[in-house]
């Protein structure tokens, strides 16, 4: 079987390289791709947009591209898996109706309070000055996110009502286009998030090892937020146990609740959550999609093939699989990025010692990154994610940093203290 990943990050760099574990699968062709799955054995890019339907549904029918893997929550929005099914191609990733889970904050909010999903308490706002007013009358610190899409840039966490207020202005400035419509202000809640990714065929739905990622730019969790500059699986926050109350509480009501909606959803439904300090589980946010950087901790520990689960989903045949297997130990993933970023960064800067890292025995996934004549550079705010495994944490940890000090390129920044809650386990 030859498959086709949609996207150009790690999470897609990690899920060519995982699916080419599989002996039936032959081939992988990533749309666009990066410098990593260029070089990536018995795997290429191609220079599509992720975002051309038509001309990704003529590539894959021509080449008998059998199985579609889309990575990014942006197609999936806009439609992707809808109008790749319509041609006859078997996709993984939810309909457009199922990805508003992620595309709309607003409408995911309402989806669990209709489930009897626990969450934080929200209110969601289409004009400035009802925004304004709410806040005057709310404790700090408080959430306050843009309703759609927005690169994981649309969330800020306001310590006064000075900067909520701030906040509540800059969305509806068009800072974020269009998912910039609505705001959602919500209670601040207090504990450790953990990432719950779990696939399903609509009826069935089942979790992978549960993770941990670092948002934040700085170390000891500080600075504005990213797209993630790291993450650890399985976390011990989440035992068998909540693990059992995650899946009878979140997951389970969030596919009936999709279902009764008349909505089909095949694929992954990534639960972020808040475990309080009493040991309780509520939903952060739910997204549609593989998480970045927990892909690249959680799928190198997988045992079974990626691809009988995936095809398993999207044949509605998920409760027959066996159990997942898993491999022992844990893993730990490192994000380099190039300096500047959240805000701008600079891009071209050429990338040494990467064989040298692999040498180690870590796993290095390219996100941001380009090649060209045999030379990788840095081409996004993301640059690299480094993966150590282990039989510990600490041994895991300790392997993804002797990776990434075999890698330079000017300005790269990684934080010190990946894996800092758990590093003694």
């Amino acid at each position: 079987m030859k498959a086709l990943v949609i996207g150009s990050g790690g999470r897609e760099h990690t899920l060519a390289w995982v699916l080419l574990q599989s002996p039936k699968i032959t081939e992988v062709v990533c749309i666009p791709g990066n410098g990593g799955t260029a070089n990536l054995p018995h795997c290429r890019n191609l220079a599509l947009n992720p975002e051309d339907f038509e001309g990704i549904a003529r590539f894959a029918l021509v080449n008998n591209l059998e199985l579609v893997v889309v990575g990014p929550e942006q197609p999936l929005a806009l439609g992707i898996t809808d109008f790749l099914q319509a041609q006859g191609l078997k996709v993984f990733g939810p309909c457009q109706a199922g990805a508003q889970i992620e595309a709309s904050k607003a409408w995911a909010k309402a989806l669990m309070m209709e489930a009897g999903i626990p969450t934080a308490q929200a209110e969601v706002f289409e004009e400035e000055a009802t925004a304004l007013a709410y806040l005057k009358t709310q404790k700090v610190p408080i959430v306050v996110k843009a309703d759609g899409l927005a690169a994981g840039k649309g969330v800020m966490v306001a310590q006064t009502l000075e900067a909520a207020s701030d906040a509540v202005s800059e969305i509806f400035s068009g800072k974020f286009g269009s998912a910039g419509s609505q705001v959602v202000i919500e209670e601040f809640m207090i504990g450790q998030e953990a990432s719950v990714l779990a696939v399903t065929d609509g009826q069935t739905i089942r979790p992978l090892v549960p993770a941990q990622d670092h948002k934040a730019i700085g170390e000891g969790d500080t600075g504005p937020n990213t797209g993630g500059m790291g993450s650890y699986a399985p976390t011990p926050v989440v035992t068998p146990a909540l693990m059992e109350r995650i899946q009878t509480e979140v997951l389970e009501p969030a596919i009936a609740t999709l279902r009764r909606r008349g909505i089909d959803y095949r694929g992954v439904l990534y639960a972020g959550l808040m475990i309080t300090p009493q040991g309780d589980p509520k939903v952060v946010e739910f997204n549609c999609r593989f998480g970045d950087p927990e892909t690249q901790a959680v799928l190198p520990l997988l045992e079974t093939p990626l691809d009988q689960v995936i095809l398993a989903c999207i044949e509605g045949r998920l409760e027959s699989l066996p159990p997942l297997e898993w491999k022992p130990g844990a893993a730990a993933c490192v994000v380099l990025a190039a300096e500047g970023y959240p805000d701008a960064y600079p891009k071209g800067m050429e990338i040494s010692g990467l064989t040298e890292a692999a040498d180690t025995g870590a796993l290095v996934f390219h996100a941001g990154t380009q090649a060209k004549g045999g030379i990788i550079t840095a081409n996004g705010g993301r640059v690299l994610g480094v993966t150590g495994l282990g039989d510990t944490f600490e041994s895991a940890i300790t392997n993804a940093y002797t990776a990434v000090d075999k890698i330079h390129f000017e300005g790269m920044y990684c934080r010190r203290d990946i894996g800092y809650r758990v590093k003694r386990r």
